[in-house]
């Protein structure tokens, strides 16, 4: 898949889930409970143990029609090492100018993190595909109203503070993805090993986004 296609996809998608856990071993049964749900695009953060391995195993195991991408990335070398692994994109919660430079060169998607206009603007300019708004909760919805009037070429992706009922009006700010961690891959659901909730969490978020996606329509 091309880079451009894979943007087009995560915007598609709508939804990247965040995947942070504790036991790597978990990761399978997560993504198939999410993709249960109808989320299609995954963040594995590098805070996942053994996130990389993790990354290779799901690809090779895992059947369904979705998108890889690696997460908490800082460095280079770790944009490397990730995309070695198999990442389709890089997400990262800062903006770090090799970072996006170097996965460019790769051809892949890059989603840098940035939080003020500057940041974001610079970004876009050296090619960032989506940037990533983090802490998105800090700066609120109207954040991505007033950045989008005299930008409305960015394509910004929200993460901190989207939640299943709240993901739909950061569309309607002006967000092209959403991405969502806990609200979504709750820990406590996790071990206990309550799959089939996240899978109903993953429904309902999914749900939401269709409801909203049909208004535009009408």
């Amino acid at each position: 898949m091309k880079r451009f296609e894979i943007v087009n996809k995560i915007i598609e998608n709508v939804v990247v889930a965040v995947i942070r856990l504790k036991d790597e071993k978990k990761l399978l049964q997560v993504v198939e409970a999410i993709y249960l749900g109808g989320v299609k695009t995954i963040e594995i953060t590098l805070t996942v143990p053994n996130a990389l391995e993790s990354l290779a195993k799901l690809k090779k195991e895992f059947t369904g029609d979705i998108l890889v991408g690696v997460g908490s990335v800082l460095s280079v070398d770790s944009a490397k090492q990730a995309i070695d692994a198999g990442a389709q994109f890089i997400v990262s919660p800062i903006f770090k100018k090799e970072i996006l430079e170097y996965v460019g060169s790769k051809n892949l998607p890059m989603c840098p993190g940035a939080f003020s206009p500057t940041e974001i603007f610079s970004a876009y300019e050296l090619g960032a595909d989506i940037v990533k708004v983090f802490p998105a909760d800090v700066v609120g919805m109207d954040f991505f109203k007033s950045i989008k009037a005299p930008m409305p070429q960015l394509k910004l992706m929200p993460t901190g503070g989207v939640t299943l009922t709240n993901a739909a009006q950061w569309l309607a700010k002006g967000a092209c993805a959403v991405g969502i961690g806990s609200a979504l891959v709750d820990q406590k659901l996790i071990e206990n090993n309550n799959y089939s909730e996240v899978t109903k969490n993953a429904k309902t978020l999914m749900d939401t986004i269709s409801s909203y996606r049909s208004s535009l329509k009408n």
